[in-house]
C-alpha cells in the first residue's frame, strides 16, 4: 500500500494533554512517534489535518483563549496544512472533514494523537464507518487511566489496549509507527 494517497489526521496534540491534573497516562513515546510521521508526511507533501477540540464550555482547558486550547508548539501545523475545529470528540462531526478529504481524492486516513479512547477512537469509527481504509497508528496514540463502569481502575495501557481492541479489524487496521513508515515508497 502506498502512503502517497493517504491523510494523516493528528488529534488534539494541545497543551491541554499535558496539564498536571490529568491521570497517567501510555505510551511516553507517543509524541516522537507522531513527529516521525508528521515529518515523513511533511517531507513526502503528503495530506495532513491538524485537529483541535474547542470546548462549548467555558471552564474547560479547552475553552477557546484559554491556553490549553492551543496546539502544542512542537505540533503547530506548518503554513499551509489543513486545521479542523472540533466541538465532540468525533473530527468528522461538523467540520467538513469528510468534504475536505474527498475533495481531494483521498479515500485512506492514519489517525494519530489523543486520546486513543476518545476522540481517536470516535474519529476513527466514522472514518471506517464513512468507507475511508482507515489505519490507528497504536504507538502513536495514548490513554489516560480511568475507572471503567462497574468502577474498577484501569491503567492507561488497559484503557488504550481496549480502545484498539474496539476498532481493530472492524473499522481500522491497528499498526505501529514502522510498519506504516516501511509501507512508505
Amino acid at each position: 500500500m502506498s502512503l502517497e494517497h493517504t491523510a494523516l489526521i493528528l488529534i488534539d496534540l494541545q497543551q491541554a494533554m499535558r496539564d498536571p491534573s490529568l491521570a497517567p497516562r501510555n505510551n511516553p513515546q507517543a509524541e516522537d512517534n507522531i513527529a516521525a510521521l508528521r515529518d515523513a508526511w511533511r517531507g513526502a507533501g503528503w495530506a495532513l489535518v491538524n485537529v483541535r477540540h474547542i470546548s462549548r464550555c467555558d471552564r474547560s482547558l479547552f475553552a477557546p483563549g484559554q491556553p490549553g486550547a492551543a496546539f502544542q508548539p512542537r505540533f503547530a501545523p506548518a503554513d499551509g496544512e489543513h486545521v479542523v475545529e472540533k466541538n465532540v470528540p468525533d473530527a468528522f462531526i461538523n467540520s467538513g472533514l469528510e468534504r475536505w478529504l474527498h475533495a481531494r481524492g483521498i479515500e485512506r486516513v492514519a489517525i494519530v494523537g489523543v486520546s486513543t479512547n476518545n476522540s481517536v477512537e470516535a474519529t476513527a469509527r466514522t472514518a471506517g464507518n464513512l468507507g475511508f481504509t482507515t489505519t490507528v497508528v497504536a504507538d502513536a496514540c495514548f490513554a489516560f487511566a480511568q475507572k471503567d463502569y462497574g468502577g474498577v481502575m484501569r491503567s492507561a495501557e488497559e484503557v488504550h489496549n481496549m480502545s484498539l481492541a474496539n476498532l481493530d479489524g472492524e473499522y481500522a487496521a491497528v499498526r505501529s509507527t514502522s510498519e506504516l513508515l516501511h509501507t512508505a515508497p
